[in-house]
């Protein structure tokens, strides 16, 4: 199958609003919460592994929002967040290798913070290596990511897991496989 493999702001925000290639595939949270700007390769195929890759980048600025809560007086972005994009990059990729339904971030395996990204810190990248896709019990993606501010690796997380829950799943029960 011939798949796009590169991906504009104005895309990804189809994608939070359900209408990217036909809807029904896994959403994108909508701004605030959108912390990518653009994926810059997707591939089926290469990484790490074998198994596939992603990379995508967000652009911080000094008026983004999170920098006015976290901390006074001493801004930086929350690692959770970086830590999110990497879920949102993952659930992405299931999307875009055709699969369809609710993502949801079912773990990680060792998280590391090793730097900070600041008001002046520029373009965001991010990287992940697909370990795997499994299908049973549930669909779900397994990789290695990196998180980098100018060349520099300033987070990692192995064995991220981001899943897809059938949009019929039963709401109510507030429960994901994992």
């Amino acid at each position: 199958m011939n798949r796009k493999t590169v991906f504009t702001r104005t895309e990804l925000l189809q994608c939070c609003n359900g209408e990217l290639d036909g809807g029904g595939h896994p959403r994108l949270p909508l701004p605030n919460m959108l912390m990518l700007d653009r994926i810059t390769n997707v591939s089926a195929k290469g990484g790490k592994y074998g198994a596939g890759e992603i990379d995508g980048e967000f652009e911080v600025s000094p008026g983004s929002w999170f920098f006015a809560c976290h901390f006074m007086d001493d801004p930086v972005m929350p690692g959770s967040l970086a830590l999110d994009a990497l879920c949102q990059l993952l659930g992405f990729y299931l999307g875009w290798k055709g699969f369809k339904g609710k993502g949801r971030a079912f773990g990680a395996g060792e998280v590391k913070y090793k730097g900070e990204i600041l008001p002046t810190s520029g373009t965001v990248s991010y990287h992940l290596d697909i370990r795997k896709v499994v299908r049973h019990p549930v669909l779900m993606a397994i990789a290695d990511g990196e998180v980098m501010v100018k060349n520099r690796t300033v987070h990692t997380v192995k064995s991220l897991r981001v899943g897809i829950v059938p949009h019929t799943a039963n709401a109510a029960a507030g429960q994901v496989p994992g």
